[in-house]
């Protein structure tokens, strides 16, 4: 094995306080801290572009507008509900529960095949607190040592004006990140209205805002990764999930034990030691605090902070970088070339799949819903020979555009509608309507007590654009 350098030296470390920082918890369950190193390479500049380009969409989707209609609303309390520009009505929550378990099944084969990936790289908790919070912890207090000096140190004016400054710059954030979570509830104009106007006028969404606001201070500051190793229900999750074909951070074993310090000019293979030179940097970085060489650890949330740590100390050593790296646990026990088994095809095609047939139950709802229901307790009546039931139609524009439609019966044949008010119905964007109109027969066609009966919605170009079966009702006649 070749050595590049002889003259490299392991980075010191304070191993009684390292002992002290490694996990959350001690042997007495009480909490300790954990001060994660600045990572740095290839994989960390590869998660800040996928992080900065999530947070570019988290502060600018509330003011994209498709059609006039917000790119995402979710206003529960107004049961407002507008996904990639597309208005959802409680008519359509069969859609969205649908979408909702497909988006589950989705999550748990994609945990099957590629692990924890989504924690590590697009979770919500991940992306504030290592490229927002943390950022800002480091330009404050500096890196790990600086923190840990820190924080041992008497409360003198330093640490006062760091731990105030840090303090208040997280209030801060926590308000504006509320301020746009709001505004995916209630809209941007609303929070607008909200902020201008003060909390006097608005004293139950001001209430819920400093709520949420002090929630996310709470997480952000002090509970930090125990949201990813105590609280979160899919960390306990992926447990169950994966497997031995399953993609992971993991450290390869067989290729660093046994475990050494670093001698220069040392050949390792000879004396039968591993490529870990025990630095421990890869344990360093980690933001849970694990050490990912004593395997697989439910705390672990991909980050791959390991990795670039691992590498560079490699790379400094003139050993081949990887040794922590992206694999499967049968990788690394059978010393395999990783390879994307038929499995991971499978289930990845299947993965596409559902996204496919997610995106096709959000837009294939057709623009028109029409609903004819008899109002309760009505029955029908006899009038110069004909039968007339009552009807209170409900009709929904699910466009944008503005639509002038007739109601017609298709069947049976030879129904008359008396129209309360304009048979030309105009209907705008986004609009329900309700109206009445009476439907009657001649006596000779109702043949059944219960006729089945189906009421048609036609535009101004003679288009069907939705039907309705419902029940015309007339005299009970015995069977000849």
């Amino acid at each position: 094995m070749s050595i590049q350098s002889d003259n490299f030296q392991a980075p010191e470390i304070d191993y009684d306080d390292f002992r002290n920082s490694v996990g959350t918890m001690d042997e007495t369950g009480n909490r300790k801290w954990v001060y994660p190193r600045k990572p740095k390479g290839k994989y960390t500049n590869y998660r800040n572009y996928t992080s900065n380009f999530l947070l570019l969409l988290f502060f600018g989707l509330p003011f994209v507008k498709i059609n006039n209609n917000p790119f995402l609303l979710f206003n529960v309390i107004d049961r407002k509900f507008f996904i990639f520009g597309q208005p959802f009505y409680l008519q359509d929550f069969f859609i969205l529960a649908l979408g909702a378990v497909t988006s589950v099944i989705f999550v748990m084969l994609f945990t099957v095949v590629f692990g924890r990936i989504f924690c590590g790289w697009l979770c919500p908790q991940t992306i504030f607190m290592e490229n927002v919070f943390r950022k800002i912890e480091y330009l404050i207090e500096g890196d790990r040592n600086k923190q840990m000096k820190l924080d041992r140190q008497e409360w003198n004016s330093e640490k006062i004006t760091k731990r105030l400054t840090k303090w208040s710059v997280f209030v801060l954030i926590s308000m504006i990140i509320t301020n746009f979570m709001f505004m995916y509830i209630i809209g941007y104009e609303d929070v607008f209205k909200i902020i201008l106007e003060g909390p006097v006028d608005h004293s139950l969404q001001f209430l819920g805002m400093v709520g949420f606001a002090i929630m996310f201070y709470f997480t952000f500051a002090w509970l930090r990764e125990q949201v990813c190793t105590l609280v979160c229900p899919y960390g306990r999750l992926q447990g169950v999930l994966i497997d031995k074909q399953t993609i992971n951070v993991y450290y390869d074993f067989k290729r660093g034990e046994n475990r050494s310090k670093w001698r220069n000019n040392e050949d390792r293979k000879a004396v039968e030691k591993g490529d870990c030179i025990d630095c421990h940097q890869c344990v360093v970085v980690c933001p849970t605090g694990i050490d990912i060489r004593n395997g697989q650890q439910l705390e672990c949330v991909n980050c791959t902070a390991c990795i670039d740590a691992c590498d560079e100390v490699m790379e400094k050593v003139g050993l081949p970088k990887g040794l922590i790296r992206y694999a499967t646990e049968a990788e690394i026990e059978n010393q395999e070339k990783f390879t994307f088994t038929s499995r991971m095809k499978a289930t990845t095609v299947f993965l596409a799949l559902l996204i496919g047939f997610l995106g096709f139950l959000m837009y294939d709802r057709g623009s028109m819903e029409a609903k004819f229901i008899k109002p309760a307790g009505s029955t029908f009546f006899i009038k110069n020979g004909k039968i007339t039931n009552t009807f209170i139609y409900t009709l929904l524009n699910k466009s944008n555009e503005k639509k002038t439609l007739s109601i017609k019966v298709m069947s049976p044949k030879n129904a008359e509608i008396n129209f309360f008010g304009s048979e030309k119905i105009i209907l705008k964007g986004d609009q329900i309507l309700k109206g009445n109109i009476n439907i009657a027969f001649p006596e000779k066609e109702i043949k059944y007590s219960k006729q089945n009966m189906t009421i048609g919605v036609f535009d101004e170009k003679g288009n069907l654009v939705d039907s309705f079966e419902t029940v015309f009702e007339g005299p009970f006649q015995l069977p000849l």
